[in-house]
């Protein structure tokens, strides 16, 4: 797999703001068939640091209820990605 199909998007929230600034741990939302070291390569090619670490979750969608019945949200996978002390990552 390409960098750029493994890391779809960084996440931005309130805590994935306080963890970049703060731990140095930055959020991406990856591929589904993403693996650890993959993700790992894709983050040190695509922004050029180096990384000490990288845990994943499998978040599942959620079932709504709307007006014409229930509808479930698509399921997830997040990566965060910790990066070493002397580098970082401008997201915005």
């Amino acid at each position: 797999m390409e960098a750029t199909t493994i890391i779809k998007k960084p996440v931005i929230t309130e805590k994935a703001t306080i963890d970049s600034s703060e731990y140095n741990r930055f959020t991406f939302e990856i591929d589904r068939r993403a693996t650890k070291a993959d993700v790992k390569r894709a983050v040190e090619e695509i922004y050029g640091v180096r990384v000490v670490g990288v845990a994943t979750q499998r978040r599942r969608g959620e079932t709504l209820r709307r007006k014409h019945g229930y509808v479930t949200t698509g399921s997830i996978k997040r990566a965060i990605v910790k990066v070493h002390s002397e580098d970082s990552i401008q997201l915005f």
